[in-house]
């Protein structure tokens, strides 16, 4: 982080007990969370990326919070010896804060369950259908979404508006969540008794949201569109701590809203990733942090601080980050997006990027075990060693998510229903560069 931001710095103190409760652990003590100013809509990331970098997207009463909470989800134990810590300010003076303690559905007693659903295009109707059929599959969202609950979505629109996709293949059918799976998910969740829906990403501009879709699907759907750069509509961010210390950094500066919520929701696409290996639900919470607190430096226009200074310390930080932002924010419901997608890299900016078309959806409770079966239907054991195909440049952050005790990687351990991993199986070309 650069200076100039550290110095906006103010305190907050947030409840460890409180904020465990959200990944589904109680614990005595505290925990220390900040804010930090708004940050305007000028000092939004730049468009794209530099051609030479690899760039990465009420509390309720106890009886009801212990529904939504994750089973296995607890505290990690490695040492968090080498976290960078989060910016602070002498003198400020501590506020008590809240946090929400409702965290994802419990994993059913046979495991997890996992929808496998097949369509050819996005045609609106056949999207509508599947997605249906695939939450009937996995005993729909009655226990992650109740009547009144405000649901975030965290669609996955990389890059900026500046980069296009292969020849004959929109953005949108190629690295970035298609709208047509937005307004799927969101009809049903409207139809679960959600009161507010917003689609939250921090954008590379907003015409991310405009040119790719999303803001037609929000007029549509009643949602409200929110760019995760900026704290609107709060005057301040968060610091959001990572139970048990965390890995890298021991906190992750983000929006309030992000706590606000009832449920939070992912909406990935299905793809490789030059540094993760694979990335799909757990990888597109990249996307929650505002670019500009995570940067080396003035010229870097992502989050470039995640990757550290070469492609060897990124194989390490990466996977540890995506861990603990998503033990940060746990995420309630996964929806992988793979009817139409690329193989060879997460966007335009890696040469092996080209286009694929697998026809399929995932969607799960358990976010682990969903990007898990999207990634056998790529071609690649979900289980596979640090370092290997397809985690080639890295450490296996399904692995690492797992021991964590956020779901399971373990084929063995999850149900797959709608159609099998075999009808959907679409060998995946690893991102070379």
């Amino acid at each position: 982080m650069r200076t100039s931001d550290r110095d906006t710095l103010k305190r907050k103190v947030l409840s460890r007990r409180r904020f465990l409760e959200l990944a589904g652990t109680v614990a005595a003590g505290a925990l220390v969370s900040s804010c930090v100013p708004a940050v305007p809509a000028s000092d939004a990331p730049a468009t794209t990326a530099a051609p030479t970098e690899v760039m990465p997207t009420d509390v309720p009463p106890a009886a009801e919070a212990a529904t939504r909470t994750p089973a296995g989800v607890a505290e990690a134990t490695e040492a968090a010896a080498t976290a960078t810590s989060a910016p602070t300010v002498e003198g400020a003076t501590p506020v008590p804060t809240e946090v929400p303690t409702k965290a994802p559905a419990p994993v059913a007693s046979g495991g997890p369950k996992v929808a496998i659903g097949t369509a050819r295009d996005y045609d609106r109707a056949t999207m509508e259908s599947v997605m249906r059929d695939m939450l009937d599959g996995i005993g729909g969202l009655g226990d992650v979404v109740r009547p009144g609950d405000r649901v975030a979505m965290k669609v996955n629109l990389t890059g900026g508006v500046g980069n296009n996709g292969p020849a004959g293949y929109s953005p949108m059918e190629s690295f970035v969540t298609h709208p047509e799976t937005v307004r799927a998910l969101a009809g049903l969740v409207r139809d679960a008794g959600a009161s507010e829906v917003l689609i939250v990403e921090a954008v590379y501009q907003w015409e991310s949201y405009t040119q790719w879709g999303l803001d037609a699907v929000a007029a549509d759907m009643g949602a409200t569109l929110v760019d995760l750069n900026a704290t609107d509509p709060y005057d301040d961010f968060l610091h959001f701590p990572v139970p048990g210390g965390g890995t890298v950094y021991p906190d992750y500066i983000l929006n309030p809203l992000l706590q606000d919520v009832d449920v939070f929701m992912s909406i990935a696409k299905m793809k490789c990733h030059f540094v993760a290996g694979v990335t799909h639900s757990l990888k597109n919470l990249f996307g929650l942090v505002p670019a500009r607190f995570y940067r080396l430096s003035d010229n870097h226009s992502h989050r470039s601080e995640f990757h550290g200074p070469t492609n060897e310390t990124a194989g390490d930080r990466v996977p540890k980050i995506i861990v603990d932002l998503n033990k940060s924010r746990p995420i309630h419901f996964a929806l992988v997006d793979g009817v139409l997608t690329t193989d060879g890299g997460e966007g335009p900016w890696i040469g092996s990027f080209g286009a694929v078309q697998p026809g399929a959806l995932f969607a799960g409770k358990d976010p682990v075990a969903t990007d898990a079966v999207a990634t056998a239907a790529q071609g690649f054991d979900p289980e596979a060693a640090h370092y290997t195909e397809p985690f080639i440049r890295g450490l296996n952050h399904l692995a690492l998510a797992a021991a964590a005790g956020l779901g399971t990687n373990r084929l063995s351990e999850i149900e797959v229903v709608g159609a099998s991993v075999e009808d959907v199986r679409t060998p995946f070309k690893l991102a070379t560069g």
